[in-house]
């Protein structure tokens, strides 16, 4: 399956001019999975790639800056007539955070289920699982998630397959599917399984051992970066993380590449990535728009596309979308998102 995160917002606490709060959609095969909903996320995506039909929303933990789009956004699908339904995941205390949102959404015309995860607790959906990771913030629960890609299976031999038998086509995948066929037992033509790919989105967290595990050898680890290590003491104070503390856990973990998000408006993000790759050299700091794809291990490492070569791409291969009708600046920027409501 294609998997890939787009950059709906990357800024932390407050918005910028360029920056919305925190919302990362996960593209999984058919499934769009949005993780937290800061102020105005609705609005990032109708004016980027669309307000899609997302499957799930979860969030990691309570402070507004991740949240407070959500009932706005609930609101306008109801208003469009959404008849699936949805799910939001979250910490203990989403229940009751939910409740006292009502009275902003209001009645749906479709099914909201809401579900309090505990730590380490996962949610198993077709060909992956999304796993709450205990991170270590300010609140009483917070979570990182990990998403797990099903183990696939190894790589057929054809010509061996042929050779006892198996006829090229619809058995070729049959065996693949681990079916036994014309007495040919998957196990004698397929080498062995390989690992599906990792993606961990960190949210708000100072650097804790649950994440390091979480990370370890994945593909994307999508962490935040609040401050440069000038401002460790700052960042001790409010459980966030520096650039530097960043890299040093991704690093440790093995990742293959490592995303910084959750940017103050004190800083450029280029400013935290160069003191991350100090560390770490595997390192982007995402802009509002732009995405990460992340292919299957043999066909290559994960690679960020900014948001105006997307543009650019779509438009010499002649598409029409709203994503490619988003002006740019002159320097080939995005334009300053508009994150207010």
């Amino acid at each position: 399956m294609d998997v890939s995160l787009f950059f709906a917002g990357t800024g932390g606490s407050v918005p910028s001019a360029r920056r919305g709060l925190p919302a990362i959609l996960a593209r999984l095969g058919g499934d769009r999975i949005l993780f937290d909903c800061g102020e105005g996320t609705q609005r990032q995506l109708t004016r980027s790639i669309g307000l899609l039909d997302m499957e799930c929303v979860f969030i990691t933990h309570f402070h507004a800056d991740h949240w407070l789009g959500l009932p706005g956004m609930l609101k306008s699908f109801a208003l469009r007539d959404r008849d699936q339904p949805l799910t939001v995941y979250g910490p203990r205390g989403l229940n009751q955070l939910m409740a006292e949102m009502r009275i902003v959404y209001g009645r749906l015309p479709y099914e909201l289920s809401i579900v309090e995860l505990e730590p380490a607790e996962t949610v198993k959906r077709g060909g992956y699982l999304i796993a709450a990771v205990p991170v270590s913030h300010r609140t009483q629960s917070a979570f990182g998630y990990a998403i797990v890609e099903d183990t696939r299976p190894g790589h057929l031999d054809p010509q061996l397959a042929e050779q006892l038998g198996v006829k090229p086509g619809p058995d070729f995948g049959r065996l693949q599917r681990g079916e036994t066929v014309n007495g040919v037992l998957p196990e004698q033509v397929m080498g062995p399984e390989r690992e599906g790919r990792k993606i961990v989105i960190s949210g708000d967290t100072e650097p804790c051992e649950a994440l390091k595990i979480a990370a370890h050898q994945a593909d994307l680890l999508v962490h935040e970066a609040t401050f440069t290590e000038e401002e460790a003491a700052r960042a001790k104070e409010t459980a966030h993380s520096t650039a530097r503390q960043a890299a040093t856990l991704a690093r440790d973990a093995e990742v293959r590449l490592l995303a910084l998000t959750h940017i103050s408006t004190r800083y450029a993000g280029g400013q935290l990535r160069d003191e991350a790759r100090a560390v770490f050299a595997a390192t982007e700091a995402p802009r509002d728009f732009d995405t990460i794809e992340v292919p299957f291990p043999e066909r290559g490492g994960a690679k960020l596309e900014r948001w105006s070569e997307r543009q650019a791409r779509e438009r010499s291969g002649g598409q029409t979308s709203e994503e490619s009708a988003t002006e740019t600046d002159a320097d080939g920027r995005q334009p300053d998102p508009l994150v207010h409501s």
